[in-house]
């Protein structure tokens, strides 16, 4: 495998394990602390915080959720001295049963994350959602 393929092989993992709820998967893909940036959700400003309470606020996020699916594609991955900028666009549905009616919860954005590689092994080091808009029930 390139280092492209590498690294899209990690992006990948990160939607698909998040959708399996495997957090331990999860963390060994992160580093230890990374940029993180979900303003756009309006979840406060960019900050670096511990792959660690990352995982543990998505856990506690989606435990009620029957499903989640997250859809990725259109990389553009850019090499830079220090490790490798990935672009994608991104989807994700929830799925929650409820007497309204309205399960489902649909996000599409993009992604903007930043990788490094150590010990021939690629981790995201920047993790930015930028939304584009929300669709479906917004309370679930």
């Amino acid at each position: 495998m390139t280092d492209q393929e590498r690294i899209i092989r990690v992006v990948n993992q990160l939607f698909i394990f998040t959708d399996e709820r495997d957090w331990d998967k999860v963390r060994g893909l992160f580093t230890p602390e990374l940029r993180f940036d979900m303003s756009s959700m309006g979840a406060g400003e960019p900050s670096v915080v511990s792959a660690d309470s990352i995982i543990q606020d998505w856990e506690e996020g989606l435990a009620k959720l029957q499903a989640i699916h997250h859809q990725v594609g259109n990389y553009i991955v850019d090499f830079s001295g220090s490790g490798a900028d990935v672009f994608c666009y991104g989807i994700a549905s929830h799925y929650f049963p409820n007497p309204t009616g309205q399960n489902v919860r649909t996000f599409v954005g993009t992604y903007n994350l930043h990788l490094i590689e150590s010990d021939g092994k690629w981790t995201i080091d920047v993790f930015q959602f930028n939304l584009k808009y929300i669709d479906g029930n917004k309370d679930l």
